[in-house]
């Protein structure tokens, strides 16, 4: 059985952690991406460097919400308030 670390928000779009599993992914998710970014800037010309961070920012976005998804107990929706998450 998968342990979910977010559940879906009660008002509006996306998700809430709610384990130190989750919270740890969205503290190091930032602090990851900036060292990566830096490492970046500091060894490569600055047009190859725009270009990879043009590539590479959407490419870990896309895969950070893709695996926030999964670990969610539930399905990203835009909610009202009164229709509750599943399994709250």
């Amino acid at each position: 059985m998968t342990q979910y670390w977010f559940k879906p928000r009660r008002y509006g779009a996306g998700a809430n952690p709610v384990t130190w599993q989750g919270w740890a992914v969205i503290v190091a998710f930032p602090v990851v991406a900036a060292v990566v970014l830096l490492a970046i800037f500091a060894v490569t010309p600055p047009i190859v460097a725009f270009t990879l961070y043009a590539i590479l920012i959407p490419a870990a976005m896309v895969a950070f919400f893709s695996f926030l998804n999964k670990k969610t107990d539930g399905d990203w929706r835009f909610r009202w308030g009164g229709d509750k998450p599943d399994k709250v």
